[in-house]
């Protein structure tokens, strides 16, 4: 039998794509990978569509055996993945050969690893997205996390040629381009909190003077208490200027909502599809990667940043992703 075989599931391991659009008002949530650049870059290294299911590893890794050679990228935290006792290096195209297996170790840093091979992971598409929501038990490989014992199969393409098996050698793994053809790393947080830039949320105004300065001067912490849902936050209490009802209305990912407790909630991938909590700001999408990179009880501080200044960071990232691509193409047409 061809496939990947789960030897150990690791403490979440998820099959995910870019979500579930066009179905929240069904209340079906949007899910998908909580770091959508590392996603998409471990897709754009394979040369895949950047919808292609990527299996999402959260904190300890799986092990994985390759029954058949694959063309791998593994993209976004640096869980100390290797093969054999060699490190795998990230951010890179690998061809790896049969019968290898895939261990992650020690954390380094972030939080969530993004495994892609090349052709995506073959499941079956649930309301057009392979994404699994566990809560909903639907998506993915049967709506769950993965187990021991099962196998994961790979999306219609050949298989590796033995011309390209031959390059392997006596080696576990081979990188396939050159090492200018790499995926970007987004910067981690040494020391300090993260910086995140935010846009001023539709009830910004309903916040005190004191809230709102608190909310940019002040540093917040990852609450243990969070999830794929929403990363619950620990700092100042931010009051509103009077009591208030909110009818709920749409939100989004990087929503920050405010309860009645003052403590703000970032909403991630798994968010609800409505909300009645007033929203004070908007993470920039440019930086939602790096939120989902962080850990509980790290710290973060956000920087209010025009619309504008968020839109022109966006096409930045944009940029730089096609830009990987148009390297990718080259090397492919010079093998």
């Amino acid at each position: 039998m061809n496939g990947i075989e789960v030897i150990k599931p690791g403490a979440l391991s998820l099959l995910q794509d870019l979500g579930r659009h066009g179905y929240q008002h069904l209340g079906v949530v949007v899910g998908g990978a909580m770091d959508e650049w590392s996603h998409r870059c471990a897709n754009a290294l394979l040369g895949n569509e950047e919808d292609e299911a990527t299996l999402e590893i959260t904190l300890m890794g799986p092990s994985l055996l390759f029954r058949e050679a694959q063309t791998i990228a593994l993209c976004g935290a640096n869980l100390s993945a290797r093969i054999g006792e060699t490190e795998l290096p990230m951010n890179r195209a690998l061809l790896v050969r049969a019968g290898a297996r895939l261990d992650f170790g020690k954390r380094i840093d972030g939080m969530r690893s993004y495994l892609a091979v090349r052709g995506g992971f073959a499941v079956p598409s649930v309301m057009d997205s392979r994404s699994t929501y566990v809560r909903g038990a639907f998506g993915g490989l049967q709506g769950r996390a993965l187990k021991k014992g099962d196998v994961l199969d790979v999306g219609g393409v050949e298989p590796v040629s033995a011309a390209s098996v031959a390059r392997l050698g006596d080696k576990d793994f081979v990188e396939l381009h050159k090492p200018q053809v790499h995926a970007t790393a987004l910067a981690s947080q040494a020391s300090g909190p993260a910086p995140v830039r935010v846009i001023a949320g539709q009830q910004w105004a309903l916040f005190t003077d004191e809230a709102q300065q608190a909310f940019t001067q002040a540093d917040f912490r990852i609450s243990p208490q969070s999830d794929r849902m929403g990363f619950r936050l620990e700092g100042p209490a931010l009051e509103r200027r009077h009591a208030m009802e909110m009818i709920s209305e749409g939100v989004a990912f990087g929503t920050v909502q405010v309860p009645p407790d003052g403590q703000p909630i970032v909403l991630m991938a798994d968010r609800q599809t409505t909300g009645g909590y007033p929203k004070i700001a908007c993470v920039a999408s440019v930086d939602l990667p790096m939120v989902a990179q962080l850990a509980p009880q790290q710290a973060l501080r956000f920087e209010l940043i025009s619309l504008e200044a968020a839109q022109a960071l966006y096409l930045e990232r944009e940029r730089a992703l096609a830009r990987l691509r148009g390297l990718v193409r080259a090397a492919g047409e010079a093998q």
